[in-house]
């Protein structure tokens, strides 16, 4: 039970935020608790997923890259999370958005983000400020696996910045802040298609192109074929995605009606029509063979392909759009080798290619007794409803997403690149040690037949070496593989 007479605060130190002074007004009667909590447990449900893409990524590496993965996860949370609180949530979900393309500073370092009503006026701001944090941080972790196994560490760090504030935040404005221009023309995107996995394919391509293909003297002049070093850690990390949609695309009701929860039955079963359409496309193409990467690769297809529709579409929908994301994707993985750009790690056929077929089946099935089940949000629906000027919509939002993202992100990259302390790649030595032993000096695997000593040609052996990781005794079985 609390004191009735409030402790005053120290010196420069107030309790008022935008939503009122919390030492004389109950900030949380304005707001239904249950709704604050179910959406706080979304968030965590979706920072779960972050370190879930570094296990996937880290798995379908070889062994001497594997623990930068891991490494690019958490490093995108931190990187991401100090971008949301210093500029990031003022320049998407500002509540004076000074123009339909980007927020204000209204809100920077966080200034007055308290119990005023967020742009999803069922919740106050800081609650949707750390629900949506989650989702830049995530979109930022899968981006940067088009840099799988070449990219400078420290470099990649100012990138993703950069990237989050002039890329991921304006679209994410256009998309979600009422104020932005594609809210207005009508486009429906329920929990990121958009802004998070057509953004973070298109981004991804761009840092794989401008890279350049991984060092691989087998390879010739193809691209590089590796198989996946540790397939367990593909499957862990596909549970802890599968298990963190439930909060991505369950949270974005913004809270606990029968909206919120038909989006889950939608999600889940988006995932398992698309592993299963997965597996059996593979299963033809590959031989006879009932694949676990693609069983988990389907799964994420499918999950991709539901976000941007899982809250517009009927249940029958969801089973249709997995069975279609899943087979788009599949195939698109062999994008890679006609456009000859080195997505090691399928970023773009998974997510860039996913997310749009997602929304533009959203367009085509969105339905508005569904939206309608949230008690608040009426639309006009896709082509069952006979609003057939919804493709539209969602091809112009697609389009420009894809543009400015594609742009921006070269831009970026392409500047960054010709500053001497920021050069993006490493050197071909360094690559061929291995991102762990030259940028973090540390490893996933330490049995001696994986890392052994090799002596510095200009020095003696008996001098301290540097360690060269063996990863399967060096071209042999992962490097002459036949890719999937």
């Amino acid at each position: 039970m609390s004191d009735s007479t409030a402790t005053p605060l120290p010196s420069g130190i107030t309790g008022v935020g935008a939503g009122g002074d919390s030492l004389t007004v109950d900030l949380n009667q304005q707001f239904d608790l249950a709704n604050m909590a179910f959406i706080g447990l979304a968030g965590v449900l979706v920072w779960i997923m972050i370190p879930g893409v570094g296990l996937l990524y880290s798995g379908l590496s070889r062994k001497k890259h594997a623990l930068s993965l891991l490494w690019a996860s958490m490093m995108a949370i931190a990187v991401v999370s100090f971008q949301w609180f210093f500029i990031g949530y003022s320049l998407t979900f500002s509540h004076s958005v000074k123009s339909e393309f980007i927020g204000s500073l209204q809100f920077i370092g966080l200034r007055n983000v308290l119990g005023a009503p967020s742009v999803v006026s069922s919740l106050p701001d800081i609650v949707f400020c750390f629900f949506q944090g989650m989702f830049a941080c995530i979109t930022g972790c899968l981006m940067i696996g088009g840099a799988c196994e070449r990219a400078r560490l420290g470099p990649m760090m100012v990138f993703l910045f950069v990237w989050i504030t002039i890329v991921y935040c304006p679209i994410a404005c256009w998309t979600w802040n009422p104020e932005g221009w594609l809210a207005k023309l009508g486009g429906l995107d329920y929990a990121g298609g958009g802004p998070v996995h057509i953004t973070s394919g298109h981004g991804a391509l761009m840092y794989a192109l401008i890279l350049g293909k991984r060092n691989d003297p087998v390879a010739g002049k193809g691209l590089p074929k590796y198989k996946p070093h540790s397939v367990t850690s593909v499957v862990l990390g596909t549970v802890f995605l599968w298990f963190g949609w439930f909060g991505f695309n369950g949270g974005s009701a913004g809270n606990t009606t029968i909206r919120a929860w038909y989006s889950n039955v939608n999600t889940n079963l988006a995932a398992a029509s698309g592993s299963l359409a997965w597996l059996f496309v593979d299963y033809f193409r590959c031989g006879g063979k009932w694949t676990t990467v693609g069983l988990c690769s389907g799964a994420i297809a499918g999950l991709v392909g539901i976000t941007p529709g899982a809250g517009f579409v009927p249940i029958w929908a969801a089973f249709i759009i997995g069975i279609v994301t899943a087979i788009g994707c599949n195939f698109a993985v062999d994008l890679k080798n006609l456009l000859r750009i080195d997505d090691g790690l399928d970023v773009y056929a998974l997510h860039g290619v996913g997310g749009a077929i997602g929304c533009v089946m959203t367009g085509i099935f969105a339905a508005d007794y569904v939206t309608a089940t949230d008690g608040a949000t009426f639309i006009a629906g896709g082509w069952i409803n006979h609003n057939y000027v919804q493709v539209g919509y969602q091809l112009a939002g697609m389009c420009a997403i894809i543009g400015w993202t594609c742009v921006v992100t070269a831009a970026i990259l392409l500047i960054q690149n010709q500053i001497p302390f920021l050069k993006l790649r490493l050197s071909p030595e360094e690559e061929e040690l291995g991102t762990d032993a030259h940028q973090i000096g540390e490893f996933t695997y330490q049995e001696d037949m994986i890392y052994v000593p090799e002596p510095v040609r200009s020095k003696s052996i008996n001098e301290v070496p540097q360690h060269q990781l063996i990863d399967d005794q060096i071209h042999t079985a992962e490097e002459t593989s036949v890719e999937k």
